[in-house]
């Protein structure tokens, strides 16, 4: 939803990692700011981004397989329809049954509860979108995907393709600048503040929010009216409510350092 500003040096990052314990599975994120597709009035400098920990590949549906069987609440028959809807792990064949569905494949059609609650059980929590974003505009050999050519046109294309059918493993593209793979083309991700772009705190305000999301006038006041791909993951996280169980959304991780 956004553009890097204050980027992290190859030295700095180069140092900060070889001194830190990276988690099993994560890469080690360095500091940096990111600038918000719509600032609603913030910093216009961008969103200050401490150093963290993501998961290199979205969660499995080995994964979360685990996670279920260590608490049946989040079973397919025993979840609160409060937080899932009826197609919640549809493609499964039962509460702890993958059936045809692949271990090392994104796990799908799980809730912000569930995924909320999955992050909890591994101490870790699901990114901001602050921190996605950040992430997710690195390059193959930047931080800054923008300064790197055709960036934007393989974005579009990688989100605009067709969701293949079944899904492939997970880990299967080429790590980013920072080693994270899958962000662009595989499934749409769950973040912590999902729906914060459109939660103010005052209606009239919310109403316009609500209309960059449906028409032409959607680019005024943006950062960077070019960014489709961004426009694309404001409008869809704009579009879904927390019990929302989609076959095309699955989600990673982060830690805190």
């Amino acid at each position: 939803m956004g553009l890097l500003m204050v980027l992290p040096s190859a030295a700095l990052y180069a140092r900060q990692t070889a001194r830190t314990v990276v988690p099993d599975g994560m890469v080690l994120i360095a500091a940096g700011k990111y600038q918000a597709l719509y600032d609603n009035g913030g910093d216009v400098d961008g969103v200050a981004v401490s150093a963290f920990f993501v998961d290199e590949n979205p969660v499995t549906n080995g994964e979360f397989l685990t996670f279920v069987m260590a608490h049946p609440k989040w079973q397919r028959s025993y979840v609160s329809p409060l937080f899932a809807e009826s197609s919640y792990l549809i493609n499964w064949a039962g509460d702890t049954d993958l059936g045809t569905v692949g271990v090392d494949q994104p796990v799908t059609g799980v809730s912000w509860f569930a995924a909320k609650a999955f992050a909890k059980s591994k101490g870790n929590r699901l990114p901001t979108v602050a921190e996605w974003e950040y992430v997710a505009g690195a390059g193959q050999n930047s931080p800054r995907g923008k300064d790197e050519e055709d960036f934007e046109r393989n974005l579009l294309i990688l989100t605009n393709q067709p969701q293949p059918n079944p899904l492939p493993k997970v880990g299967q593209s080429e790590g980013n600048y920072w080693g994270v793979r899958d962000l662009h083309g595989l499934v749409w991700e769950w973040v912590l503040d999902f729906n914060s772009a459109l939660i103010t705190g005052e209606s009239r305000a919310d109403a316009n929010l609500e209309r960059k999301l449906f028409c032409g006038s959607g680019v005024v006041g943006a950062s960077d009216f070019t960014d489709y791909t961004a426009f694309m993951r404001f409008a869809f996280r704009g579009s879904i409510s927390a019990s929302y169980s989609g076959s095309n959304l699955g989600f990673r991780t982060v830690r805190s350092l």
